[in-house]
């Protein structure tokens, strides 16, 4: 018997169900019990893609089921030796980020960063948002990469893989330090989260923002509460979003809004009224990414789409597919980001159309370079003249 052996609400065809069964054995394992996974995204915990063994939960017979814990979450200490990720990717804009968290609490179930959890022996699944990495001497090891000699000031992206506001950093403070860090030494940064969070570092964001070093974009998926809170749990609600776009726009940061990730047949339908709320609340520029499904995440997605929305799942995925190649995920630079085909033009159409009427398609200003103050670190010889 399985941990849990509802498969969707309502009645399915036998396409529903042989696509159910791809997902759940694609995956490597099957359902989480509700009770176990509540306030979670994903609702499987397949094996990592790298491991040897696949292990599988289920029944023996002796109830024992019933006794195992619910996903809680753990955060263990990560000591990496550098801090600053390079990436040379040609349809990126920055060649630079910064993590200070492995997993993501948010627990966002379409999330494209959750195959990395596999490089650590974990699951893609429910262990990206219960079983997190802090790295809190990332302030320190970021304050001795910018002291080293040769370093030049490019923009440092945070927030474009795991969430640097996610709800362990109201206790971790480690994006904190990191800022602290970056505004001493007058570096640019460029932020993107889904959390109201970032609002405790107005303070910070806005003294940085006068010497136009920082700018902050919020990841606004939809406006629908209910899907939200189905699709992307522990992060802000679309209401919180929309009031922190207009507390960091008040302070004088510049702000975005990120309608991502587009899916279609699901929330695509609202890109206009995302862009319009935006606006409204001081949004001054807007971008845009489709859904990304590579690896595990393709069928950790389809099984919550056939456990949230099972009259949805054929439509949704014959479209992500058209815009694929046929498949539900094709990691072509160029192409990831926006896909390919009739739909993913229209997509596109719509939501150039929309930012040019509210004026959010203008290009970004640089932020400066020119002002920035290597940190004198422990160790680091003066000049004598």
């Amino acid at each position: 018997m399985a941990d849990h052996m509802d498969i969707a609400r309502g009645p399915l065809s036998p396409d529903h169900r042989h696509d159910m069964a791809d997902a759940l054995m694609e995956s490597g394992g099957l359902r989480v019990r509700q009770g176990r996974r509540r306030g979670r995204g994903a609702g499987i915990n397949p094996t990592g893609r790298f491991e040897r063994q696949v292990r599988h939960v289920f029944d023996d017979g002796w109830a024992s089921i019933e006794e195992l814990p619910p996903f809680k979450t753990e955060v263990q200490v990560e000591k990496p030796r550098a801090i600053i990720t390079r990436n040379a990717s040609p349809d990126i804009s920055f060649d630079r980020s910064i993590n200070p968290y492995r997993g993501c609490e948010h627990g966002c179930v379409y999330c494209f960063a959750r195959p990395t959890h596999s490089y650590m022996g974990l699951s893609a699944g429910l262990d990206f948002e219960a079983k997190l990495f802090a790295k809190p001497d990332a302030a320190r090891l970021l304050e001795r990469e910018l002291a080293k000699p040769g370093y030049q000031p490019r923009s440092i992206a945070i927030g474009t893989n795991t969430d640097p506001y996610q709800p362990i950093e109201k206790e971790w403070r480690i994006m904190r330090s990191v800022l602290e860090v970056l505004d001493k030494a007058n570096h640019p940064v460029g932020i993107v989260t889904k959390s109201a969070l970032v609002m405790r570092d107005i303070d910070i964001l806005a003294s940085m923002a006068e010497r136009g070093l920082a700018r902050v974009a919020l990841s606004v998926t939809t406006l629908d509460r209910k899907l939200a809170r189905s699709m992307e749990p522990r992060a802000a609600t679309p209401s919180r979003r929309l009031e922190a776009i207009r507390a960091l726009s008040d302070a004088g940061i510049p702000t975005g809004v990120m309608a991502a990730p587009v899916i279609p047949g699901l929330n695509d339908h609202e890109i206009e009224r995302i862009l319009d709320s935006a606006a409204a609340a001081g949004a001054e520029q807007a971008g845009y990414v489709l859904l990304r499904l590579p690896h595990e995440v393709s069928p950790l997605f389809r099984d919550w789409l056939l456990r949230d929305h099972p009259d949805r799942y054929r439509h949704v995925m014959s479209l992500v597919r058209s815009m694929r190649d046929g498949k539900d995920y094709d990691a072509e630079f160029g192409k990831r980001m926006r896909g390919a085909g009739p739909y993913a033009w229209q997509i596109g159409r719509r939501f150039q159309m929309a930012a040019k009427r509210l004026g959010l398609d203008g290009k970004l200003m640089p932020l400066r370079t020119d002002l920035f103050t290597p940190p004198t670190v422990g160790g680091t010889q003066l000049s004598l003249l």
